[in-house]
Formats: C-alpha cells, sequence, structure tokens
C-alpha cells in the first residue's frame, strides 16, 4: 500500500481546507518544497500536491510546483491535482517530474478529455479523482456537484484505460472521522486501483485501509497535526 502525504498550495503555501470549504483555511508551512523534502527524508515513496488556486479557477501556483518537482521529482513520485481540465492544461505540465496526473472536474464535464489524456501521457501516468457528495460526483474545487454518480463515472474512465481511482468522500476531508472505506471497495471491485482519501485521522484508519486490500491512502491533516508522523504511516503501509 502506497502512502502519499498531502500538499495543498494555495498561493504558495501549504494549507488545508475543512470538506474542502475555502474560508476554512489553516495555513501549515509557507515553503512547500522545505515540506516535500521533510517528508521525503521520513520514507515517502509519493506525494500528494493539489494546486487549489487552479482548482478554484483563482490563477495557479506553477513556479512553486516547478521548483518542487525539481527539487525532489526525481527522488520521490509526485502525484499533481488541481485544475487539470483541458488537453491544453496536461501538456503545460506533462514534461514536469509528476508521476501521475489526476483529472477530476473534466471527467464530468468533458468525458471526451479522458482519452484524449490517455493517448497524450498513458493510462499510467492518470488517475481519475472522484470526490462524493452523498454519491454524487463533486466538481471545480468541491464548490458544485454534478447530477453523475461516482461508481458510473468510475466504469466509464476505467473503460477509457484509466486504472488508478482516487476516491474521496468530501464530508470527510479534513475532518478526521477516517475513510469511507466501503465506498472505495466498492470501486475496488470494479478492477481499479483505488486509493482513499479525506479524513485519514491515526495508524489505525490506515491499518484498515490496508487491511481492505486497497491501494493506498492519501494522509493530510493527521500529519500537519502531529496524529501520526510520514515514517509511522510507511512502517504500517507493509
Amino acid at each position: 500500500m502506497d502512502i502519499l502525504p498531502a500538499i495543498d498550495i494555495r498561493n504558495g503555501r501549504a494549507v488545508r481546507l475543512s470538506q474542502g470549504e475555502r474560508g476554512r483555511e489553516t495555513v501549515y508551512h509557507d515553503d512547500p518544497v522545505l515540506l516535500a523534502r521533510q517528508f521525503m527524508s521520513e520514507g515517502a515513496r509519493w506525494i500528494h500536491v493539489v494546486d487549489l488556486d487552479r482548482a478554484f479557477g483563482d490563477g495557479e501556483n506553477r513556479a512553486v510546483i516547478q521548483r518542487l518537482t525539481e527539487a525532489v521529482g526525481h527522488e520521490v513520485k509526485l502525484e499533481l491535482s488541481g485544475g487539470i481540465r483541458t488537453v491544453e492544461a496536461l501538456e503545460s505540465v506533462r514534461r514536469l517530474a509528476v508521476a501521475r496526473f489526476v483529472l477530476g472536474t473534466a471527467l464530468v464535464t468533458d468525458p471526451s478529455f479522458v482519452p484524449q489524456a490517455v493517448a497524450l501521457v498513458g493510462g499510467e501516468r492518470l488517475a481519475a479523482g472522484l470526490d462524493a457528495k452523498n454519491g454524487m460526483l463533486a466538481i471545480r474545487g468541491w464548490v458544485e456537484t454534478s447530477d453523475q454518480k461516482v461508481e458510473t463515472v468510475a466504469r466509464r474512465v476505467l473503460a477509457d484505460g484509466v486504472r488508478t481511482i482516487i476516491y474521496t468522500d468530501v464530508s470527510r476531508d479534513g475532518m478526521l472521522t477516517g475513510p469511507d472505506l466501503e465506498g472505495a471497495a466498492q470501486l475496488q471491485r470494479l478492477g481499479a486501483q483505488v486509493i482513499a482519501s479525506g479524513g485519514v485521522s491515526s495508524l489505525d484508519d490506515l491499518i484498515r485501509v490496508r487491511d481492505a486490500g486497497l491501494a493506498g491512502a492519501i494522509v493530510g491533516r493527521a500529519i500537519y497535526e502531529g496524529r501520526l508522523t510520514v515514517r509511522e504511516a510507511v512502517a504500517v503501509s507493509v
């Protein structure tokens, strides 16, 4: 199982949002690059990076992400998410030292983008970010809820060649209430490699993710608030 400590970037700083709400932001570090180096020193093999400004349509943090990929991208695998909704957007970042790009909103707004993205970078470098609100997909940085069911979109993207799904129950994100393992397991039964995201609060949560046979877990607030360390998380993942 892979452990992916999360670095969510807004206005150049590492932050966490509660339930994805822009008004409920906590700044945890002024320099995401130093934070990435710290995670790497503790044994992280993956880091999940989110450009929140791009996701919200408020700008972007390309310069910071460029520095981050140059600093650690050849030593740890980076997963980049946030606002990758067009071929042009994917083209603009695909040459960065990023192992995997996460597609979200475009899975709903432009289904034709998925096979184009697979053709451009390969299915192994893509993940479908499926963010659920009451079983329906949340989009545009979680500020909107679509009329499409999570499972329906999951089946479609798997057919298009994407093998990895990042599943988040939005109501749990940043709330330390534990991930939605039942929802994640349902998607894994479709044949996906599923990474659980949202709500991890303890090593016990990670052990449950591991024992459920999921491919990985994204951990954010629990690390920043000292409930567990990256080193401890990596230790229980095997």
